[in-house]
């Protein structure tokens, strides 16, 4: 029986204003550290070592349901430094490739430790141009 398997990929986009010499991705150190933290609670398995596939750096987690790998992966996403545009695909052990399964968009999990919620939305006031309040479109 395969073993599901949550793939977290983060786009390989440099970290801006870091110093001379300093590796361009210190979130790979950030989000291993992350990992092996929940791995040593219990929460999760790092299936594998994390790898560049394509333009993103892929991240490997099991031993849990979807809902909460899908969870750590959008904890992952939000920690500080990683970069935008992180996804995950629901694979599993038997899967050939990387990038194979459902991808799934990663939305911040309210709520995350030490945040808060996003505020609530209100509707928009309705849009008024030059020629006044717009009621219909035509």
């Amino acid at each position: 029986m395969p073993t599901m398997v949550v793939e977290i990929h983060v786009p390989l986009l440099p970290t801006p204003h870091l110093p001379q010499g300093a590796h361009p991705f210190p979130w790979i150190e950030e989000i291993e550290d992350f990992l092996a933290d929940l791995e040593d609670q219990g929460d999760v398995e790092v299936f594998d070592d994390g790898e560049e596939h394509r333009d993103a750096y892929a991240f490997f987690v099991t031993g849990s349901g979807a809902e909460h790998l899908l969870a750590v992966a959008s904890r992952v996403a939000t920690l500080p430094g990683v970069p935008a545009g992180t996804f995950a695909v629901v694979s599993d052990d038997e899967a050939g490739e990387f990038g194979r399964g459902r991808h799934v968009t990663l939305l911040p999990v309210w709520p995350a430790e030490g945040s808060a919620p996003p505020a609530r939305h209100t509707a928009a006031p309705p849009f008024s141009g030059p020629a006044g309040p717009l009621s219909r479109c035509r």
